[in-house]
């Protein structure tokens, strides 16, 4: 396989919208502050990287972290593509950082319910700290949908609440996210290597991928050859 010329930048959010919507499995952007960064193989847009507050503003309070000092990686959207997603998560992780020089912890989940078991983060030497409680979903018009959707439409975030959505909505207990660190300092990594754990493995292959090692359909011509 022929080595790709590899460019990692700012991404505009048109952009890291429409890899979202192509090329990630829910198919939709996080609606938080989010740093979104692009990545290009040949001149050509791949997708993106994105960093973000996560579901919490709570994120870096066990590892007595302030909210401007821990951030989580929320997506990895990328299409077909060369270099190997460990390799483009690691270089954005230091895109990141360089202009971010306050952080210290980036934190991010593997989806056990999408049969996600992290490989990207063990093939880069994340620090795996467990697995997640399960939750408690809904399925609504046959999409699986988190109780704060409700409450951001005006709802009860319980099976009262899906039900005006769906009157066939099912409650739904998904189990819980594996758990990734990446220590961005000395002192952050000796705080949170007592929290290691053996990495998870894999149990199945996914057929469509929180963070895919390929697919999605090409990018419209104009994003291609997007320049930020």
């Amino acid at each position: 396989m022929s080595k790709a010329n590899l460019r990692i930048d700012w991404a505009t959010h048109a952009a890291a919208k429409y890899a979202c919507e192509n090329w990630h499995y829910s198919k939709s952007i996080p609606k938080s502050k989010l740093v979104k960064i692009g990545a290009w193989e040949n001149g050509h847009f791949i997708g993106v990287v994105i960093y973000g507050c996560g579901a919490t503003p709570n994120l870096g309070k066990p590892y007595k972290l302030p909210q401007n000092q821990c951030i989580e990686l929320v997506r990895v959207a990328l299409k077909n593509h060369i270099t190997p997603v460990s390799r483009i998560v690691s270089i954005a992780n230091k895109f990141m950082h360089k202009a971010n020089q306050g952080l210290r912890l980036l934190v991010s989940f593997a989806d056990t319910s999408q049969g996600h078991h992290g490989g990207i983060y063990q093939a880069s030497n994340w620090i795996y700290s467990g697995q997640g409680h399960s939750a408690k979903f809904y399925m609504i018009n046959g999409k699986l949908t988190h109780p704060r959707t409700l409450g951001l439409a005006g709802l009860t975030q319980n099976i009262d609440g899906a039900r005006k959505k769906d009157l066939k909505a099912k409650v739904v207990i998904v189990p819980g996210k594996h758990r990734y660190l990446m220590p961005l300092d000395a002192e952050m990594r000796e705080q949170i290597l007592p929290l290691s754990k053996p990495y998870p493995k894999r149990v199945k292959q996914a057929t469509s991928g929180d963070h895919p090692e390929s697919g999605g359909a090409a990018p419209t011509h104009t994003l291609q050859n997007e320049k930020l």
